[in-house]
């Protein structure tokens, strides 16, 4: 969401004077209404002409937030689907920090399912969880600090016809009642002034009042980001770490009934399959590299959940940093993707050039972990001709740089 809720002063609620908040109301008018349909599809590399042309016959101030807002819902099309992005309004960090449609809609059903009928969303941004939670039938107080963030969140549950589930306010979190709620959901804004924040005491609210305002719930959801140290995390909380087409999204800190204090999963969406350890798995074993290697879903890798895959396979790890397992036998999961392995050399630019030319190698796919040469200019190095294809590992094995040559498992 547009995490704005304790980093932006806010404008007082009442104030008619602030520009952004000004434009935003233009365009919910139906000459803005207008503007922003007919630049539904438009082109951004001819912004200008579009620009010059309807300035002849509207308000400059308003073509500039029509083309301003028609090219933030071009980009969140990618998080919301056409259908939604089209319909609702964003703002720039909006945008770039809303929580993709299904991974809210995974969110708010684990709420369902235990029986939540009401969630207090704190920080609730533009409203992308609010209106995932809506649609599964939940009751919703949204509420944001910033007076632009929260009309933009009021404005999208109306546009999709959720205005009778959510109820917007402006507000800061800290002061909020959530005494009458089944649910509490916080996710503090991770970004400020200067980029991202890694120190979840920097966060806003800090994680220590996020954290204390989810135990006070009979249960709580609490968006972290992926790369939180496993130390961070409380006893009291199951930690979720989520995928969405093998790109990890976010994490979750699960609090109150119906969920496992202590444990850890990694789920990966679309598909829903779950992975989950009721507590810190033990260190895998590491071995020599076999028949067959196998990448973990980052969600697995995150959540720590490496060694559950090792076990299942039968296998071991390549290297005790890194996380590549590898095995004597063919293994097929949802939670990794499996190669098969050819050969195995010791880092040496010349050496994979001679053996990919030998094999006719014309597309190469290049996978690193624990190595600092970039994929692009290897392949450019390589240059490469031919019919057949290759998939090359760059890694460590057992402390010593090598190449792994494969293709993955049908």
């Amino acid at each position: 969401m547009d995490r704005v809720n304790a980093t932006t002063p806010a404008t007082p609620a009442g104030d008619p004077g602030d520009p952004a908040r000004a434009a935003f109301a233009a365009l919910r008018t139906p000459e803005g209404e207008h503007l922003l349909a007919e630049l539904r599809d438009h082109d951004p590399a001819r912004e200008l002409a579009t620009a010059t042309r309807l300035r002849r016959t509207h308000p400059a101030e308003l073509v500039s937030a029509a083309l301003g807002q028609a090219r933030l819902r071009q980009r969140a099309v990618a998080k919301f689907g056409a259908e939604d992005a089209y319909r609702m309004y964003f703002t720039p960090n909006g945008v770039e920090q809303a929580t993709r449609t299904s991974v809210a809609t995974h969110r708010a059903a684990r709420f369902a399912a235990l029986g939540v009928r009401s969630v207090a969303d704190l920080c609730c941004g533009i409203g992308g969880d609010a209106i995932a939670l809506a649609r599964a039938g939940i009751a919703v107080l949204a509420v944001d600090r910033d007076p632009l963030t929260a009309e933009v969140a009021r404005a999208n549950a109306e546009a999709l016809g959720l205005g009778s589930l959510i109820e917007v306010r402006c507000a800061d979190v800290t002061e909020v009642d959530t005494s009458p709620y089944d649910a509490v959901f916080v996710d503090p804004a991770r970004r400020g002034g200067r980029g991202r924040i890694f120190d979840p005491e920097a966060y806003s609210p800090p994680l220590s009042w996020a954290t204390a305002a989810a135990l006070k719930a009979p249960r709580a959801a609490l968006k972290i980001a992926p790369g939180i140290p496993h130390e961070a995390i409380g006893p009291e909380a199951e930690a979720e770490w989520i995928s969405d087409g093998g790109d990890v999204k976010e994490a979750v800190l699960w609090y109150g009934e119906g969920f496992a204090p202590g444990s850890f999963r990694a789920t990966l969406l679309p598909s829903g399959a779950a992975l989950t350890a009721p507590a810190p798995l033990p260190a895998p074993p590491v071995g020599p590299v076999g028949r067959y290697l196998y990448e973990p879903d980052g969600a697995v890798i995150r959540a720590h959940l490496v060694a559950d895959i090792v076990e299942r396979c039968g296998g071991r790890l390549v290297d005790e940093t890194i996380a590549y397992v590898t095995s004597d036998v063919p293994y097929s999961s949802p939670y990794v993707a499996g190669y098969e392995i050819t050969d195995r050399l010791p880092f040496n630019m010349k050496r994979l050039k001679a053996l990919l030319r030998e094999r006719e190698v014309g597309v190469l796919t290049v996978k690193k972990r624990g190595s600092a040469v970039e994929p692009e200019e290897l392949r450019r190095r390589m240059k490469l001709s031919g019919p057949h294809s290759a998939t090359v590992f760059l890694t460590r094995v057992a402390g010593a740089p090598t190449m792994l040559i494969g293709h993955p498992l049908e």
